[in-house]
């Protein structure tokens, strides 16, 4: 078997997408199954690269694309590649079984943020004729912040087995187990403790800009 992962993030190797995916291509390794990995926001600067991109989209089993949440929907970048993807293979008869998966995560803490980029992801999967195996939706995701799984400690040790019981279920060319959806969902903190960390870091992130004193303007209505 052969699984292409597909990083959808515009920060590439830095990003929690490309955490979360490599984490889930190293399990599907140990598997056995032949792996490739992707980034959208290089693939779409040449017709090399997207030729790249339709040959490994072509030749996977599993299809994985791993993709943060922007403003309910994918990054642009995604869906322009989702495009292009359609219409390259919208004249090419199937000739094997495709499985795809998505996983999404969002800074929101509540992983529910993230059903329509996964809505969004299952309708690309349908109408390229790849068999949807699920999806997984991660709240929070600004805590990992683009570290590697393994140096994430507890944070992730609900994250790491749902993606370890998504590679066995892969691996045997089954869909996704309700389990490991519901693992990924779980919060990696509490949510009061999230926000607080969140609100100090965007004051912190003023402050350093030399805007603190404006957070508060209304400029629409003062």
């Amino acid at each position: 078997m052969f699984a292409a992962l597909i990083i959808g993030s515009p920060k590439g190797p830095n990003s929690t997408s490309n955490a979360l995916g490599t984490y889930l291509l190293e399990r599907l390794k140990e598997k056995g199954v032949s792996t490739n990995k992707i980034y959208i926001q290089q693939v779409l600067t040449s017709e090399q690269g997207m030729n790249t991109l339709f040959r490994s989209v072509g030749e996977a089993d599993i299809i994985i694309l791993a993709s943060p949440l922007y403003a309910d929907s994918h990054h642009s970048g995604v869906i322009a590649a989702m495009e292009l993807i359609h219409r390259d293979l919208k004249n090419k008869p199937g000739i094997k079984k495709q499985m795809m998966v998505a996983i999404s995560n969002s800074g929101f803490p509540e992983s529910s943020h993230n059903d329509p980029s996964l809505a969004i992801s299952r309708r690309f999967a349908l109408e390229c004729g790849f068999e949807w195996a699920g999806g997984l939706a991660l709240g929070g995701g600004e805590s990992i912040g683009g570290r590697p799984l393994e140096e994430a400690g507890g944070l992730v040790r609900n994250v790491k087995k749902s993606l370890e019981l998504a590679a066995g279920a892969l691996a045997r060319g089954e869909k996704l187990p309700e389990e490991a959806i519901r693992l990924m969902a779980i919060p990696l903190v509490p949510k009061w403790l999230y926000l607080l960390i969140g609100n100090i870091g965007w004051l912190w992130r003023a402050k350093k800009q030399g805007c603190r004193e404006r957070l508060n303007r209304r400029p629409y209505r003062d």
